[in-house]
């Protein structure tokens, strides 16, 4: 199982994206469309201002069902009361007119900046006759939900005769529930609502929920799946799904505000996988982690510090061991000596990779992030007047 060299929808999905005045230039507006409804299922963030999308969003996917995804950028229609809900509404019985099905099929998204009213005439007048330039290339559609992303999202695979596709977004505001930013996924495999459900969970268990660029949890986050069932029941989709998000993660990653590399780290011998993710994060989370890696610079200290401060863990000193680019930099609880220069000279690739073994149990986790560079400050130091 291996992904696409170039990325593509499945059979009966199809995409558009414009301009729609959101954003001075480059796609603000995307339209994915299946010819059929769907089985569907959602995970959502945790935060507790969620935006008026997610409020309406968890309301539709109660019945499992979907036929399309309309989603903005630049606004992300947030704290906006129960009239960005009505806005959001209307964004989707838009989108609901323009494809001729009902609304109700019609999940809506939102990424921007928190606070405002989405423009609508503007988005309704994008919709307008968008239907025309539905087409199955789905990167469009991933350019149309950027923010400050630098790369389009979008990856695919085939399993057993069917296709399995991602589309997605993030690069800031990430970390766990659900750790994510905006993912869509679109198969022509036959899989119903509730087990799709439990795919997602599933995939995005050891990928989104463990990826953290900033230690911010959106108040936009939703990973979606949409299943047309055309090609029929397919064994493998759980496989599928889980190289799929595992790929969207590191992409994001990648491309973290400001970030030059990805980060990696794995944690194992903890006393269980809920520590071992707790270990993780601290680690992928440490400015100073993060910092070292940017500069290159094996401070291999710092790596004691982000695991010692998790203090309700169970970890025992003498028993921690750690590698820093697959060379031993810790033994037993005290940094060992290792080959500076050759270990800067790695540092200085990508990606960076720390491995952490607590030798106290069988629990393992893997975390990604990324480097912390001037870039990140720069980019948030304005979000809201660029």
């Amino acid at each position: 199982m291996k992904l696409h060299e170039t990325p593509l929808l499945p059979s009966g999905f199809l995409c558009a994206a414009r301009n729609c005045g959101l954003k001075t230039s480059g796609e603000d507006l995307s339209l994915f469309a299946a010819d059929r409804p769907c089985a569907a299922a959602g995970l959502f963030t945790r935060n507790h201002f969620p935006g008026a999308p997610i409020l309406l969003g968890r309301e539709r996917l109660r019945g499992g069902i979907l036929q399309a995804v309309v989603v903005n950028s630049k606004v992300s229609n947030v704290a906006t009361g129960t009239a960005g809900v009505e806005d959001a509404r209307r964004m989707g019985s838009a989108a609901a007119r323009e494809l001729g099905i009902p609304e109700e099929l019609v999940l809506v998204g939102s990424t921007g900046v928190i606070g405002r009213r989405l423009p609508l005439e503007r988005i309704e007048a994008g919709l307008s006759g968008m239907k025309e330039d539905l087409q199955p290339d789905p990167l469009p559609g991933a350019r149309g939900i950027m923010t400050t992303d630098r790369v389009p999202k979008a990856f695919s695979l085939e399993v057993d005769g069917a296709v399995v596709s991602v589309v997605g977004k993030g690069a800031g505001m990430i970390a766990p529930n659900l750790a994510t930013m905006l993912v869509f996924f679109f198969t022509d495999a036959e899989v119903g609502a509730s087990e799709l459900g439990g795919i997602l969970r599933e995939a995005a268990s050891d990928t989104f929920q463990t990826l953290s660029v900033d230690t911010d949890t959106s108040t936009s986050d939703m990973v979606v799946g949409l299943a047309s069932g055309a090609a029929g029941p397919r064994a493998r989709l759980g496989e599928a799904f889980a190289l799929l998000s595992r790929t969207m993660a590191e992409a994001v990653a990648r491309d973290g505000e400001g970030a030059t590399k990805l980060l990696r780290v794995r944690v194992t011998g903890a006393a269980d996988r809920e520590e071992a993710v707790g270990v993780a994060r601290a680690v992928v989370d440490s400015p100073l982690i993060k910092t070292m890696a940017f500069g290159a610079d094996p401070n291999v200290g710092r790596i004691l510090m982000a695991v010692g401060k998790c203090v309700d863990s169970d970890i025992r000193p003498e028993r921690v061991r750690a590698w820093l680019q697959g060379i031993p930099v810790v033994d037993a609880g005290q940094v060992t000596a290792f080959p500076e220069d050759e270990l800067r000279g790695l540092l200085r690739g990508d990606p960076v990779e720390i491995r952490v073994a607590l030798g106290v149990g069988d629990g393992e986790a893997t975390a990604l992030g990324c480097d912390l560079t001037e870039g990140y400050v720069k980019e948030n130091a304005a979000y809201a007047s660029s």
